[in-house]
């Protein structure tokens, strides 16, 4: 899956070289790999204060991962609400496509040793960085994981009953 450029940073290998890569390509190969850790994710997570994570998973031990895609530069440079997420999680992972410039990630502006570092392609990803845990108190834990679990379990009545209300 990884082999090493130029500058011997190892980058993930796509289908056809040049192409390139949108934030779905990373959310399916991070979520392969992250389930291969057991954890499980889901998409576009809503999070207090208006924010939404791309992606949020849980392991075994109800520790909360959160996963902030970026495919540009100008995206990751301009993205000012990443801090905000910190607070929402264990561990805190950016995910980039392969070629993807990873300087800025090493700047203290992207807090290099608090946040991971996750290159993915279409099919697989791999951890370059692994993120420092912080854990969450008792009572934001509780909160967050029964709000993963309860709309997880909405998503999943969604597909199997689509015309399914919700009970006011």
């Amino acid at each position: 899956m990884l082999q090493s450029s130029a500058d011997s940073r190892p980058q993930a290998r796509v289908d056809h070289p040049g192409s390139p890569l949108c934030a779905t390509d990373v959310a399916r190969g991070t979520i392969r790999m992250l389930l291969r850790h057991d954890l499980v994710a889901l998409c576009e997570v809503p999070l207090d204060g208006n924010r939404r994570a791309d992606l949020m998973a849980i392991d075994a031990r109800g520790q909360i991962v959160i996963v902030e895609i970026k495919v540009s530069r100008a995206d990751l440079l301009g993205d000012a609400k990443w801090p905000d997420y910190l607070a929402c999680c264990d561990r805190y992972y950016w995910a980039v496509p392969a070629g993807f410039d990873l300087r800025p990630l090493d700047g203290p502006a992207f807090l290099p040793e608090r946040t991971g570092v996750i290159v993915a392609d279409r099919y697989d990803a791999a951890i370059l960085r692994e993120a420092h845990t912080e854990p969450l108190s008792a009572a934001t834990r509780k909160r967050a994981t029964l709000a993963f679990a309860r709309r997880a379990a909405r998503r999943v009545i969604g597909l199997t009953d689509p015309d399914a209300q919700p009970l006011l």
